[in-house]
């Protein structure tokens, strides 16, 4: 069993807001993956299925973000499962919009929400840092990330959820690398690397074509005429 938790804070009045990017990053994967229906359970909401072979349980803590590790370590504690086998999808300030990171245990870097789920069960866990971009000053932090995404976020939010969704049966599997690939194709697609041809100008157009006739010389056109 693997065990995917998305962060954010319970409620209509959230639902769009920053904070709650690791939110979506959940119901997107249940609802293009077939996994669900969400209930209620472990101080939140649970949707159960599968992922490639992989088993897995999608929690969105239901405590606000600042007390998150109380539903986590319900969830790890009933399932009995490692560390390893949970992942957290959660905004990230330090990264530029749009940007995904992977990364295994380490610190909470002032998140409320890491900070509550390492006090209840360690740093050990992975983490999908999903980049929110930063207001620019740290006294604006607490109404950036509860004010919802804006209208020219759309396009981008889109396409890094979509990825996500993509390679989600990766993550399930422990592929990092093959995760961050599908997530890529979506946030930055490859581009052709053939240049177009430059188009003909209007003199060139214009110019008179020499023919094979007139690229002959005198000695190959009076022999010509004897063929």
């Amino acid at each position: 069993m693997k065990l995917l938790v998305g962060l954010g804070n319970p409620g209509a009045k959230y639902a769009g807001n920053r904070h709650n990017i690791g939110f979506m990053a959940v119901d997107r994967i249940a609802a293009d993956h077939g996994i669900g229906p969400w209930k209620a359970a472990f101080k939140g909401e649970v949707a159960e299925g599968r992922l490639g072979v992989e088993k897995v349980l999608l929690l969105k803590p239901g405590t606000f973000m600042n007390l998150s590790g109380q539903s986590v370590q319900a969830a790890v504690s009933f399932y009995k499962l490692e560390l390893g086998d949970v992942t957290v999808f959660h905004d990230e300030l330090d990264l530029a919009p749009g940007k995904c990171r992977v990364k295994q245990g380490g610190g909470h870097a002032g998140h409320n929400g890491l900070r509550s789920i390492s006090g209840s069960l360690g740093e050990g866990y992975g983490r999908v840092r999903l980049g929110i971009g930063h207001p620019g000053h740290k006294d604006a932090v607490a109404a950036y990330v509860l004010h919802d995404f804006a209208k020219a976020d759309q396009d981008w939010l889109e396409d890094l959820l979509h990825g996500l969704s993509d390679g989600a049966v990766h993550l399930a599997a422990g592929d990092a690398q093959k995760f961050m690939n599908a997530v890529a194709l979506r946030t930055a697609p490859p581009r052709s690397s053939e240049k177009p041809k430059p188009a003909a100008t209007d003199e060139a157009k214009s110019a008179p074509v020499a023919s094979e006739e007139d690229r002959r010389n005198p000695m190959q056109k009076l022999l010509d005429r004897f063929r």
